[in-house]
């Protein structure tokens, strides 16, 4: 413990890049390597130590740590399956220098099927007794909804069956696999007996065809909104207050939705209580500057659409349509820090490959 008492004892620069964080590491990595290699205090000589500086340079960084052999630790670096930080995570451990007795892996991997069994509260989970199939829906046929089923699943034990199976497929995709190709997934007791169930081994395989299927329709399919009309909508909510939302009409009937699955919605708070929900002239104009400088990061050609955008009740909400997950999270990352001292701003990413989040704003709509 002297030694870890020496090395912690001084003061350390601030993190502010993922350099200085890996700077700092190599300085305590031996102390690091001996408390797992001894399996002795390992959540206060190491995970308390690194925390902290992880929290420096952001939220949402989670990690495990185990020998890898006799010889290496790994350290997996996770974001617990939220979407908007596996881009960082992923920079995080590209950043990451070759370090003697380290192996550092972003992201919970796949396991091979034979090394996942998952045991709680009395059930196992495993590739005896999971199984799945998939929901095909006609108009929305690019959809991968999976229902999986566990033989020992009823109403009394729904919880735990649902949990222990979410963990089991978290561990045998990976957190990456499985957070991005499923769309639905529903856990379940045995269905209709007419319905086939595929064992669970094939899941992987099942959803690596899916995919390559998917890129191939959709491979280069890019839009230019340059020329779509813009509709402006109106309502009063509950409170008196009004709500008013500028969409681009033209691209909610765009028949290729699915190529951009990834919904970004945008959320700024500001004081509009002397307006009726609405901002002020010089919180409308800081409006503008925060929208205009995410339109030049994210562009239509490079597969980031706006849809639009709707204010009420001292909220400004933007939208997007999007290709991928990871430049939004940095680029709206970048936005949050810059405005921060002036406007409240946070977002959310999730995957929506038909856009049903925005079928409120469609004419048929009783939404507006």
């Amino acid at each position: 413990m002297s030694l870890l008492k020496d090395i912690f004892g001084k003061k350390d620069e601030p993190i502010q890049s993922y350099q200085d964080f890996w700077s700092w590491f190599q300085k305590h990595e031996k102390a690091f390597f001996n408390s797992v290699k001894k399996q002795t205090n390992i959540e206060k000589d190491f995970f308390d130590k690194i925390d902290p500086k992880l929290q420096e340079i952001k939220d949402g960084f989670f990690y495990l740590t185990g020998m890898y052999d006799n010889d290496t630790v790994e350290l997996v670096l996770t974001a617990d399956g939220n979407v908007k930080n596996i881009a960082f995570v992923e920079e995080l451990v590209a950043a990451a220098p070759q370090i003697k007795g380290w192996k550092f892996t972003a992201l919970k991997p796949p396991l091979e099927i034979d090394h996942v069994n998952i045991a709680m509260e009395g059930y196992e989970f495993n590739a005896k007794n999971l199984f799945f199939y998939s929901e095909e829906h006609t108009d929305f046929p690019d959809e991968i909804d999976i229902r999986v089923v566990h033989t020992d699943y009823r109403k009394d034990n729904k919880k735990t069956i649902t949990n222990g199976s979410f963990i089991f497929l978290e561990n045998y995709l990976g957190e990456l696999n499985f957070v991005t190709s499923i769309d639905h997934i529903a856990i379940m007791g045995k269905p209709d007996p007419k319905q086939e169930l595929i064992p669970i081994s094939k899941l992987q395989d099942f959803l690596i065809w899916r995919q390559k299927e998917f890129i191939e329709k959709y491979e280069g399919t890019l839009q230019n909104t340059e020329n779509d009309n813009y509709s402006g909508l109106e309502a009063e909510l509950e409170n008196g207050n009004p709500l008013i939302a500028i969409i681009n009409t033209d691209i909610l009937n765009w028949e290729n939705k699915a190529s951009h699955p990834w919904v970004l919605i945008v959320e700024i708070e500001y004081d509009g209580e002397n307006h009726f929900g609405m901002p002020d002239q010089e919180t409308y104009q800081l409006l503008e500057e925060i929208e205009n400088e995410i339109l030049e990061e994210l562009k239509d050609e490079e597969g980031y659409l706006k849809i639009g955008r709707q204010t009420a009740d001292n909220v400004r909400e933007i939208y997007f349509a999007c290709k991928d997950f990871r430049k939004p999270s940095k680029v709206l990352h970048q936005i949050m820090l810059s405005f921060a001292p002036r406007l409240e701003i946070d977002y959310d990413i999730y995957k929506d490959k038909y856009w049903q989040s925005f079928d409120r704003f469609k004419p048929d709509s009783d939404y507006l």
